[in-house]
């Protein structure tokens, strides 16, 4: 598979990135429908055979759980210098004080944790997960700056926040000669493009990697509307994300599957053929809890979208409520 620069360094990634939310232990964390170890490995082993280098976790998933399968795996099936590994910070992994957020304290216990987890020695790209209102973010850029000088990380990223808060944590670590995100891991399909506002705009303008999750809106761009997966009942974040958009959402549906119809081709390889065609997109992450969506994946880095099918599809878009940044808890 050919690879892509990150943004602006020099580190290469294959535009299909591997999501890991789905592995982990069904019994530690809020959805029911992760994949246990034996099975995981199978996905993460099927994405290294198809040429994947771009291995995507968090500490919150399954509670460190999906850290430990995804090391494991890649342990014994990669090189760990051919490989690209993200992980995220920020949400709560135990009781009690400093259990959260991005603070100093909080990010120097963490990515130390994430890389016992792993077990290795570094980390490709450390990713805030939310923006955090209670801790200065002097202190958490000067931290992660330190991670980057200390060898632990490469590179950092960010994830689902508002522009604002984007461009006010680069601006503090330009100032300060500190290490900028290189990365925005943010919600973008195409039944959510609230993104292409202002983020998308400003990450082409700074050649800052747009890194998509949720490609194909948790399933509703690769099936019909009708159809109930173990997920979608069980899955009440991705409940959250769409519900209440289900009228308009159902009309860019629609318009899918009738090129889907027309061309001859799954619906995931269109939904991903049109994200993977943005210019600022590096990589999309895609969750599997099934081999064959891997191969959907990788097959639709040869969709070639044409001007008139791209702006069929974005036709019927409608404004969203802002979906993933979060509200200052504190007002």
């Amino acid at each position: 598979m050919k690879t892509v620069k990150l943004g602006n360094t020099g580190m290469d990634v294959t535009p299909i990135c591997l999501g890991t939310m789905s592995f982990g232990d069904p019994d530690s964390w809020i959805h029911d429908w992760v994949l246990k170890e034996e099975d995981s490995r199978k996905i993460i082993k099927k994405a290294l055979d198809l040429g994947i280098n771009f291995f995507d976790t968090a500490n919150i998933y399954s509670k460190g759980e999906s850290e430990k399968i995804l090391g494991r795996a890649l342990k014994d099936y990669a090189d760990r210098e051919k490989i690209v590994v993200a992980s995220k910070v920020y949400n709560d992994m135990h009781d009690g004080p400093n259990a959260n957020g991005l603070s100093r304290k909080a990010i120097m216990h963490e990515i130390d944790q994430t890389l016992i987890r792993l077990d290795m020695d570094y980390l490709d790209l450390y990713i805030i997960h939310r923006w955090d209102y209670n801790t200065p973010i002097e202190e958490t850029m000067e931290a992660l700056h330190d991670l980057v000088k200390s060898g632990k990380v490469r590179y950092i990223g960010a994830s689902a926040m508002y522009t604002w808060q984007f461009q006010k944590a680069q601006y503090v670590a330009e100032k300060n000669g500190w290490t900028k995100f290189v990365s925005m891991q943010n919600h973008y399909n195409l039944i959510y493009r609230e993104e292409e506002r202002e983020m998308v705009p400003f990450c082409e303008d700074q050649n800052i990697a747009i890194t998509p999750y949720s490609p194909l809106a948790s399933g509703r761009l690769a099936r019909d509307w009708s159809v109930q997966t173990e997920r979608s009942t069980s899955d009440t974040i991705q409940k959250m994300k769409y519900t209440s958009s289900e009228e308009q959402d159902k009309k860019v549906v629609e318009r899918l599957s009738a090129l889907s119809e027309k061309r001859g081709i799954p619906r995931a390889q269109i939904a991903l053929a049109w994200l993977l065609q943005k210019p600022q997109v590096a990589s999309t992450i895609i969750g599997a809890t099934k081999e064959k969506y891997l191969d959907d994946s990788v097959a639709a880095l040869e969709v070639k979208l044409t001007k008139a099918e791209i702006a069929s599809l974005e036709e019927l878009y409608v404004p969203h409520e802002i979906i993933g940044a979060l509200n200052d808890p504190n007002n």
